[in-house]
């Protein structure tokens, strides 16, 4: 792999690529690193969603971050630019003279952590791997047609709708470049029986990852030797580390905590408007339950819900709330757009709604959600919320927490029998992706089939070059997804991490990944 930082030793790098990044996160004693404490970057957060650090299996809210400190893609995204990509294993790109898709250039000399030099074969293997794995990252690619070798510094992506996005798509973790020599030797597959042969190796979640230097790294020695991301769910725990100087940053901090270190000389707020949101999904399979099958009952919980309360109180006011899958900053999604057009507390109407349903005393479903948080707020706490939210129009919320392992099965695979409580981050900037997920996967798993106008309304959308009539296609297409009551955006959090002064640079990021790694620096270094 074109790895940043390497992994924790080489026997363990080997069953990471052949094995599918089961041996990334290990147990390991605080006291592993205490001797080099200097050179070792420390952070805490809760890392219970992480349940696998290979890139082609991604679909998870923390493990880009590990992800894309430790591999390299074609293309990335510099921190605050999200619209331009930038150069990374490629040094230049156009579109190919057919037309029909984009050619890139490697850059020259650029060595796996082995000490090999990276190959035109190893970016087509790697590709191709994403592809046949067919897991949900080959769904982000999947208007490519093929990739071909064009000469040995040379590579092309040939696209079967040229007119749709590709470069925001593939600068994401989930593309990044594997040494396909040492894949291979493990047991890794790029050809078409990937998704059988290709199988998981066990490993140990909720400790910690530990992440050391590619000396051979290409952009440049980097500045600690190694990484560890420590797992504390608390955030009472993670507010003691940081203070203590245990950690050298904390991610999941409540109001409260965040203004108890407002007067801390040690520590610092880093903020970050994220393009992430936390949303509750709703089934409409009628044998889980009637009552949400029909769309007024659904729309009816949509007006239950306090979001106020739920960004105000709940979380400091530091979130922002998109009327859809669209996170505001992005074509087509405003805080202004967000609310003509999106869901708001409004009892009256939900129990009108309630009414028109057949359901004027309410009704019972289930929401499940993980044993998480995000931005200090638990899913339990959120569940709490609704459930007191929804009881106010005689709906009755019963609430089911689950591991997250647990859940992302019973969501994916169309089993979750009433709401689900989680999150989205973008895998890429790219406003295709979000709503060609809600049309496609994310529809399956609440069992609605959705019309052909508003399947079309994406492609039109995604592939419209004048701005104006773009960001137009994009309200209308949320206005249909609003109707149909199937999700209900919470919160787009606005961050605010809590970072000690012994660290200079902390570049946090929206593209996905929430902090370019490879970017902090530490305070006189």
């Amino acid at each position: 792999m074109t790895d940043k930082l390497g992994w924790i030793d080489r026997r363990r790098l080997v069953q990471l690529l052949g094995a599918g990044g089961g041996a990334i996160a290990a147990g390991l004693p605080a006291n592993v690193f205490a001797q080099a404490r200097k050179n070792t970057l420390v952070l805490g957060i809760d890392i219970s969603d992480t349940i696998t650090l290979d890139p082609a299996r991604l679909a998870q809210y923390t493990s880009p971050m590990t992800v894309s400190a430790a591999y390299d893609s074609l293309v990335t995204m510099k921190p605050g630019e999200y619209i331009n990509v930038a150069p990374s294993l490629a040094t230049k790109w156009a579109r190919t003279p057919d037309g029909k898709g984009w050619r890139f250039t490697l850059r020259d000399g650029v060595k796996f952590s082995t000490g090999n030099v990276m190959t035109v074969e190893d970016v087509k293997w790697s590709f191709d791997r994403v592809i046949n794995l067919g897991d949900q990252p080959s769904q982000y690619i999947a208007h490519v047609d093929r990739v071909e070798i064009v000469d040995k510094s040379t590579i092309d992506i040939i696209l079967k709708l040229p007119a749709e996005p590709l470069l925001s798509i593939i600068a994401a973790p989930e593309f990044v470049v594997l040494e396909r020599k040492v894949a291979e030797g493990t047991g890794g597959t790029a050809d078409e029986g990937a998704k059988t042969k290709h199988k998981l190796a066990a490993w140990e979640r909720n400790q910690q990852i530990q992440l050391v230097r590619n000396e051979h790294y290409w952009a440049g020695k980097p500045p600690f030797e190694r990484i560890v991301i420590r797992h504390i769910s608390d955030g009472a725990a993670q507010l003691l580390a940081v203070r203590r100087g245990d950690i050298d940053a904390a991610f999941n901090l409540i109001p409260e905590q965040i203004a108890a270190l407002k007067t801390e000389p040690s520590v610092r707020l880093a903020p970050l408007a994220s393009l992430d949101f936390v949303y509750m999904a709703l089934t409409q399979e009628a044998e889980f339950n009637k009552a949400p099958a029909g769309k007024e009952a659904r729309q009816a919980i949509g007006y239950a819900i306090d979001y106020d309360g739920i960004v105000k109180s709940m979380l400091g006011g530091a979130a922002l709330r998109p009327a859809h899958y669209l996170p505001i900053g992005v074509s087509g999604s405003t805080e202004e757009i967000a609310r003509q057009i999106g869901f708001k507390q409004d009892l009256a109407k939900a129990k009108e709604l309630l009414a028109k349903a057949g359901f004027p005393n309410g009704f019972e479903f289930e929401i499940i959600y993980g044993n998480a948080a995000v931005q200090g707020v638990t899913y339990q706490d959120l569940g709490l919320k609704i459930q007191s939210d929804v009881a106010r129009v005689g709906i009755k919320a019963n609430l089911r927490p689950v591991d997250q392992v647990n859940l992302r099965t019973e969501y994916t695979t169309g089993k979750a029998k009433g709401g689900v409580l989680t999150f989205w981050n973008p895998p890429a900037v790219e406003n295709q992706l979000w709503a060609a997920a809600v049309v496609q996967r994310v529809a399956k798993r609440v069992h609605w089939d959705p019309p052909e106008n508003i399947v079309k309304l994406v492609s039109q959308a995604a592939t419209e070059p004048d701005p104006k009539k773009q960001h137009d296609l994009w309200v209308e297409w949320q206005k249909l997804v609003v109707d149909q009551a199937n999700h209900f955006v919470l919160f787009q959090p606005v961050y605010q991490i809590a970072v000690r002064n012994t660290i200079k640079e902390f570049p946090l990021t929206a593209a996905g990944w929430m902090l370019d790694l490879h970017g902090v620096t530490p305070a006189g270094g």
